[in-house]
């Protein structure tokens, strides 16, 4: 193939397509999808750590003392 052929076929082949926007409307909706499932998943755990607070304040006051033991890890 020669240069011009080239050329040649490269107008060819953009003069033949569509409307693109029709023929690629599913990637948004795809990925509108997927972020609304993904912002789902994170929305669920809000508040988790409320949910099980007299767990935590039993743990904490049965180890007080090494709690403050420890300065927090430090």
């Amino acid at each position: 193939m020669s240069l011009t052929s080239l050329i040649e076929f490269a107008v060819e082949q953009t003069t033949q397509s569509g409307n693109v926007m029709l023929e690629t409307i599913w990637f948004p909706i795809v990925a509108l999808t997927v972020f609304a499932a993904l912002a789902c998943v994170t929305l669920s755990y809000r508040h988790v750590a409320n949910r099980h607070s007299h767990k935590a304040d039993a743990y904490a006051a049965s180890h007080a003392k090494e709690l403050q033991q420890t300065g927090h890890g430090h």
